[in-house]
């Protein structure tokens, strides 16, 4: 058993028309058929979506995505129309509204590693694999890979895990034109972003895209490159063979899974609300990542 401890109810908009709820995201369309996309404060840890929201969160994840479309804008185009809040919309979304494209979107979590740490990790060990991908002997948790590498997954509803599929297996289901188009993309813009966030003393193990398609041209689309979809290490804190301290939720995840939380993530039982203490700790990660990663004060 998984999904929202408390599914909230979506905000009624004169205008809009609620599409659908996500782990973060709140997906509305306005009368001119584009996308409204609302980035929440709710948190999810081990496919749970928590009951405790991280205060500036939301608006944590959409500033910065918007710095790095702006970052890749040479390298794939974005599905960001206006920032502008809609007509009748609550003052709460500010910051943290994007008016976007409607895209046909490509049904592939396009997945870059340039680290061995997760579920790469867990096939590795048993297979010397990622995703049928074969990597050579003696790597380590948080070992850098000889090269980055596209690891695909299938898209989960709320509460379900992704699963890693092969490449051979996206071809089967997108074509091999596009399988070949959204590798490349992904590889390319990981390559930038790496670079970008490696002169800023951080390293970018690995993070996830989605893409979908304007016409023929394919369009970097969701968020990008946020702490939610991406592991940011501390270059100066840099050591393989354990697990590495990273600018996203591990305070949550590790307090879920403390005595003190009481909570048994292999029971049915929804978690527990958190406490203060970790929420500020995690609300100061994401800010911390933010303020790294582009250089500005977050306020």
């Amino acid at each position: 058993m998984s999904g929202f401890v408390e599914k909230p109810e979506p905000l009624q908009v004169p205008g809009l028309v609620h599409l659908h709820t996500g782990k973060v995201r709140d997906l509305y369309q306005n009368e001119a058929g584009d996308l409204v996309m609302v980035a929440s404060d709710r948190i999810s840890a081990y496919d749970w979506v928590l009951p405790t929201e991280i205060p500036d969160k939301g608006r944590t994840l959409t500033q910065l995505s918007l710095w790095w479309f702006d970052q890749l804008a040479e390298l794939a185009p974005n599905h960001v129309l206006s920032t502008e809040l809609p007509p009748g919309a609550p003052a709460d979304w500010a910051g943290r509204t994007l008016i976007c494209k409607s895209l046909r979107m490509a049904p592939v979590e396009c997945v870059a590693r340039g680290y061995l740490t997760g579920s790469g990790l867990v096939e590795y060990n048993e297979s010397r694999t990622v995703c049928g991908l074969a990597l050579p002997e003696g790597l380590v948790d948080g070992s850098e890979l000889p090269a980055p590498i596209f690891t695909p997954a299938t898209k989960a509803a709320v509460g379900e895990h992704d699963e890693n599929v092969s490449y051979e297996e996206v071809a089967r289901q997108v074509g091999a034109d596009t399988a070949a188009e959204l590798r490349q993309a992904t590889l390319a813009i990981y390559g930038r972003a790496r670079d970008i966030a490696r002169d800023r003393g951080i390293i970018l193990a690995d993070t996830k895209f989605e893409f979908g398609y304007d016409g023929e041209t394919l369009v970097l689309a969701d968020e990008v490159l946020t702490p939610d979809s991406s592991r940011f290490w501390p270059a100066d804190a840099w050591e393989p063979g354990h697990a590495q301290p990273s600018f996203d939720k591990q305070y949550v995840r590790d307090w879920l899974t403390s005595a003190e939380s009481g909570w048994d993530r292999r029971s049915e039982q929804p978690p527990p609300a958190l406490p203060e203490n970790v929420v500020e700790a995690t609300r100061a990660k994401y800010i911390e990542a933010y303020e790294r990663l582009t250089g500005v004060s977050w306020s």
